[in-house]
């Protein structure tokens, strides 16, 4: 019973340093005319206005939708709090949080016979609620005295995938480069993104967001000459963000990237 205790007081002590971790990411929020949307956001250590820092958006997927300001960051916020993560690639890094009545892509979702979901992407069409609101913050916020321009980076899994291509494609000549997990878009769009360097995760097995999605839109890429790296998981699900978070390149690939 005492070993029981101990355990249990350990695992508690554990979730609340992992608690507090998370704690390192301010609040925030953008608020302009009908716009409104939470984020998070992480400063590099020792942070001094005076210099300029690149900055990375990373979108969350369905699962994390809300107004609590708190979900989003449970998907690769750890990653950014890495000791060396923090030392090599001192970055501004946001996750901004999509309201729960709205979704970041431009999709179509209904369920198909065996009861799964099915996504039509759309060619071109008027952003949803959560992806203006998103545009209209990533403008804002890239006009701060401290901010490299030149180093933009965006990136995001499932729907935060889906919502990476979108965001691509509405704000072009904004990002040096983007990595986007189980994802997907309608392959008409790449045109507008093709300038843009990309890594694409995929879970072989994903039953969620079908992997042929991340396979079109690369190979479309490299058809017609575009940087694109593409990582098929062949064991792995539609949970492939932990593999894709975990691969040692992600970062030193994303941020040798400059416009």
């Amino acid at each position: 019973m005492k070993n029981i205790i101990i355990t249990l007081c350990l695992s508690f002590f554990v979730f609340v340093l992992k608690a507090q971790d998370l704690n390192k990411y301010d609040r925030g929020n953008f608020i302009k005319g009908k716009d409104s949307i939470y984020y998070r956001i992480l400063f590099p250590e020792n942070f001094n206005p005076s210099q300029k820092y690149p900055v990375i958006f990373v979108l969350h997927g369905a699962g994390e939708r809300g107004n609590n300001n708190e979900s989003q960051l449970v998907h690769g916020g750890k990653l950014f709090l890495k000791d060396d993560v923090r030392k090599n690639f001192p970055a501004i890094v946001i996750f901004p949080q999509c309201p729960k009545d709205s979704y970041w892509a431009n999709v179509n979702i209904a369920p198909n016979e065996q009861g799964k979901r099915t996504f039509t992407f759309l060619e071109g069409g008027k952003p949803t609620k959560a992806m203006h609101a998103l545009q209209n913050m990533v403008k804002d916020f890239l006009k701060k005295p401290f901010v490299n321009k030149e180093q933009v980076y965006i990136g995001g899994l499932s729907m935060g995938g889906m919502g990476t291509y979108e965001l691509l494609r509405r704000k072009r000549n904004t990002f040096a480069a983007a990595f986007a997990i189980c994802g997907g878009d309608n392959t008409n769009n790449i045109d507008k993104y093709k300038k843009v360097p990309l890594w694409i995760f995929h879970g072989g097995k994903d039953d969620i967001v079908d992997p042929a999605f991340s396979i079109a839109i690369s190979e479309r890429l490299k058809t017609i000459g575009s940087e694109v790296k593409f990582l098929l998981y062949p064991n792995a699900n539609h949970n492939s963000w932990d593999s894709a978070f975990a691969e040692p390149q992600l970062l030193p690939w994303l941020f040798s990237h400059r416009k």
